[in-house]
C-alpha cells in the first residue's frame, strides 16, 4: 500500500522524480528502503563535499562508458547498496549524473511519506550539528503534530539563521531576509 497521497504525484512531475519514484517501488519491494536511502544521503553529502565527485556528475565530456565505470568504482568505494549502484549506473548511462542529489531529495520525501513523516526542506548559512538537528526537529514535531523527516542544504548566502519549508509553508529566519526588510523600510 502507497501511503505518499499527494506528494507522489508532485515528485513524479520532474526527471529526478521519475528516477526516484522507479528506486523508490523497487526498494519497497525489497524491503531495502532504509539501506537506499542511507546510500543516497551518503552519496549526496558527497557530492557536496568532494569537488572531484561533483565534476564527474556534471562533465558533459565524459563519455558514458567512462562515467558508468567512474560511478561504479564509486559506489563499490562508498560500500552502497545494490539498488543505488544501479540506479547510479543508470544515471550514468542516461546522461543524468547531475541529478543524482534531486533524486536523493525525492526519494527521501517518498520515504518519509511512506513512513507518515511530514519532510521539512531546511536551508542554512552552515551545516547544523547533530544537537541543532535534535532540537529543530523537536520543534517542528510540536509544530507540525507529527515525525518530520528534516533534508538539509547549506546556501552562505543566508549569512546566518535558516529557512523552512514544510509543504507549501515557509518560515524564512535568515538573516539575508531580515536584512533586506530592513533595506527596504528605510528606503520608505
Amino acid at each position: 500500500m502507497d501511503n505518499s497521497g499527494g506528494t507522489s504525484a508532485n515528485i513524479q512531475a520532474s526527471l529526478a522524480g521519475r528516477y526516484a519514484t522507479a528506486l523508490f517501488e523497487l526498494a519497497r519491494d525489497a524491503k531495502a528502503i532504509d539501506a537506499v536511502e542511507a546510500s543516497l544521503s551518503k552519496v549526496s553529502q558527497a557530492i557536496g563535499e568532494s569537488a572531484d565527485l561533483k565534476a564527474l556528475t556534471t562533465n558533459p565530456v565524459l563519455s558514458r562508458l567512462d562515467a558508468q565505470r567512474a560511478i561504479s568504482a564509486v559506489s563499490s568505494s562508498m560500500k552502497l547498496d545494490g539498488l543505488t549502484a544501479k540506479t547510479l549506473g543508470v544515471l550514468a548511462q542516461n546522461r543524468r549524473l547531475g541529478e543524482t542529489v534531486a533524486v536523493a531529495r525525492a526519494f527521501s520525501s517518498l520515504a518519509a511519506s511512506h513512513r507518515g513523516e511530514v519532510t521539512a526542506e531546511v536551508t542554512s548559512a552552515h551545516a547544523l550539528s547533530a544537537a541543532q538537528m535534535k532540537a529543530l526537529s523537536a520543534k517542528l514535531k510540536a509544530r507540525v503534530g507529527s515525525d518530520v523527516a528534516i533534508q538539509t542544504k547549506v546556501d552562505p548566502s543566508l549569512l546566518g539563521g535558516l529557512t523552512v519549508r514544510i509543504g507549501s509553508q515557509m518560515i524564512d529566519n535568515s538573516i539575508k531576509t531580515r536584512l533586506n526588510t530592513l533595506a527596504t523600510a528605510m528606503k520608505g
